[in-house]
């Protein structure tokens, strides 16, 4: 077997990483320059909460392996599950080298009337973690040490790719698909994420855009980027498969709900109050939709499936994300039962069926997201904090960052397929789509 060029220049790339790596300076060659507290502010409750947290958002990673897996055709189970699972490493050596610096290192923007606004971090803030030391940062993590701040956001960029596989699903090139990954980590997932989370960010700071735990960061910008991609890639020749393994599609539910805890509650960034309504609003909801759900398809004259009520639960979760902190428990029976509702409905409009979207990631995700966004406006609690207690402006504020962060996420997602295939073709041949690609890409199978 011949060995391209392309697999040539990847395996220097990590080599050049890895050695590169030995020669930067490390933490203790950079002064304190204010922006840490000492590390008698630490509290022990929250870093144990926080650790806890992070390992459930990498557990959600494997979890979507599955929930994929199981949804596509027998000859391409191994190939859709390797796309979510290798983003654990291409994105983690990604965001220590560059991403965090640009999602969380110091504002690139502008100034308005003495007040200055984000779009992305400074690269050259944490490269290689560089400064992310165990000291807690005096805004962004005042009571953990920084490097678990770090490694806790990592997650969240390491499954934001992974959710974008679905819409290309079973006929991807495995190099051009880690190559897209990292153009849209960098060129998108990093300034949403420092627009929204970063202090400085414009839509946090300018607009006041509520995210509680990464609707508008993780959902919206993968949603849009899967239909994207589903439009760039074309449909499959085969487009009506029979999920291989409903059982593997329950267990990555089981997994993505528990994992989601971790994602939504562990975003208070504190054992404390909020951590505990963000768990609460968490499981509600999702379980709402996902009943609300099933009868809805059953009044539609659908039968209730047990894919239904996985995606239902799954949508739940996503609509829930931006608002988890900011509403009560009852309003999040709410939030699920409309966001599941509305993209049910989008799911099965014929218009949208024309686009080979293989397992509906923008009607669940995207529109999920989009959905949480909104509803988060609508319901946030606080003085002037949403529509309902006095806050027309965040409202409004919310609908033109929406509009915003669909046409960046989506025509930038666009751009970014077509510099990647005209680097590397995306898509895989016919023959190596008939063949499925377990086999034309990686030589493995399943054997049930």
């Amino acid at each position: 077997m011949t060995v391209g060029l392309k697999w040539i220049v990847a395996f220097s790339l990590i080599a050049l990483i890895a050695v590169g790596g030995l020669f930067w300076s490390p933490i203790v060659d950079f002064p304190n320059t204010g922006e840490f507290l000492s590390e008698d502010k630490i509290v022990g409750a929250d870093v144990a909460w926080i650790l806890a947290a992070a390992g459930l958002v990498l557990l959600m990673t494997p979890g979507l392996s599955f929930f994929y897996g199981g949804m596509v055709g027998k000859k391409n189970v191994i190939s859709t599950m390797l796309q979510s699972f290798i983003a654990l490493g291409v994105i983690s050596i990604l965001w220590v080298i560059v991403g965090f610096s640009l999602s969380f290192g110091d504002s690139i923007g502008f100034t308005i009337n003495g007040e200055h606004y984000g779009i992305i971090g400074n690269p050259l803030s944490y490269p290689f973690f560089s400064r992310v030391s165990v000291l807690p940062h005096k805004t962004m993590a005042p009571t953990i040490p920084f490097i678990l701040f770090a490694l806790f956001q990592m997650k969240f960029a390491v499954i934001t790719p992974a959710l974008i596989t679905g819409s290309f699903a079973e006929r991807v090139r495995f190099i051009s698909y880690l190559l897209f990954m990292v153009l849209f980590s960098i060129f998108i997932y990093t300034p949403l994420c420092h627009m929204v989370w970063h202090p400085d960010g414009l839509l946090n700071k300018y607009f006041g855009v509520k995210d509680f735990a990464g609707g508008t960061v993780v959902h919206m910008s993968a949603g849009f980027a899967a239909l994207a991609g589903a439009i760039m890639l074309g449909n499959r020749k085969n487009p009506h498969h029979k999920p291989s393994n409903i059982p593997f599609v329950l267990l990555g539910t089981g997994m993505l709900w528990f994992g989601w805890f971790g994602f939504n509650a562990g975003s208070a960034l504190s054992a404390n109050a909020t951590a505990a309504t963000a768990f609460g609003t968490t499981t509600i909801a999702s379980a709402s939709a996902m009943m609300t759900w099933i009868f809805f398809d059953r009044i539609n004259r659908r039968k209730i499936s047990a894919l239904g009520a996985c995606i239902g639960a799954v949508v739940g979760l996503v609509a829930i994300t931006p608002g988890c902190g900011f509403v009560s428990v009852s309003e999040s029976l709410f939030i699920g039962f409309i966001s599941a509702i509305v993209s049910n409905v989008m799911l099965n409009w014929k218009a949208l069926q024309k686009i080979d979207d293989t397992l509906d990631v923008f009607a669940c995700h995207g529109v999920g997201g989009i959905m949480g966004m909104i509803l988060t406006a609508i319901f946030a609690h606080g003085e002037n904090a949403s529509l309902l207690h006095g806050g027309w402006e965040v409202f409004s504020h919310h609908i033109i960052a929406l509009v915003l962060v669909s046409f960046f996420a989506f025509f930038g997602s666009l751009f970014l397929y077509k510099i990647t295939n005209s680097i590397i073709t995306l898509r895989v041949s016919e023959e190596s789509e008939n063949m499925g690609l377990d086999l034309s890409q990686h030589e493995e199978k399943v054997d049930w």
